[in-house]
């Protein structure tokens, strides 16, 4: 009978391929070594840990308008109004309080006019010199002294136009003056806007 030839079994630790450096399990090793530094440095106690900064809010300031006079806006009808109900309303307090005698009713109209001038809008600046004598001659009707009826009073308003006529014409002047300056500071306050405008490249 034939016998066939076996070839014997090779023992011993397996040869790398020549090209290779280093053993398999180094190869392998390297990634995880990296990985487990990492995650050893995180968890060590003294590791300090990133916080996200903390937003302080800034305190609550005080309401806009506390602790300011008031500023209100009137049209030209509306400082009309204003201006003739609160001469009316003084010349009533004049008449109730001093009879006849028109030297307090002059007195508080000049406050009047500059409120009247202070207080009315800007498009309507040119209205309060004009309203202010209407509201001279409206406050009038209950302080003038007259003899009875309608004819009576009216007599007696154009009496105290024609002898009260300087405080009629100061707050007249100063109601004018006001608005002049505000007049001026509005063109100057434009100017500067449309100087501090960018212009378009020509």
């Amino acid at each position: 009978m034939e016998q066939y030839r076996t070839r014997p079994a090779r023992y011993g630790p397996r040869r790398d391929r020549p090209g290779s450096s280093l053993p398999p399990q180094a190869h392998r090793g390297t990634d995880g070594e990296a990985a487990v530094r990492a995650e050893r440095a995180e968890r060590a106690p003294g590791a300090q840990r990133r916080t996200a900064p903390v937003r302080r809010t800034a305190p609550a300031s005080a309401a806009p308008g506390a602790g300011r006079l008031p500023n209100p806006r009137l049209t030209g009808l509306g400082s009309g109004l204003f201006c003739g109900l609160v001469m009316f309303l003084l010349g009533s307090l004049c008449a109730a309080l001093f009879g006849t005698s028109l030297t307090a009713y002059g007195v508080l109209f000049l406050p009047v006019c500059v409120l009247t001038a202070v207080w009315v809008r800007r498009g309507d600046l040119m209205i309060a010199p004009v309203v202010v004598p209407i509201a001279f001659a409206v406050g009038l009707l209950p302080v003038a002294d007259g003899d009875g009826g309608a004819g009576g009073r009216l007599m007696g308003v154009v009496t105290a136009l024609a002898t009260q006529a300087g405080w009629l014409y100061g707050g007249t002047l100063v109601a004018g003056l006001i608005v002049i300056v505000r007049r001026i500071r509005l063109v100057h306050r434009r100017r500067a806007t449309a100087a501090a405008e960018p212009r378009p490249p020509v």
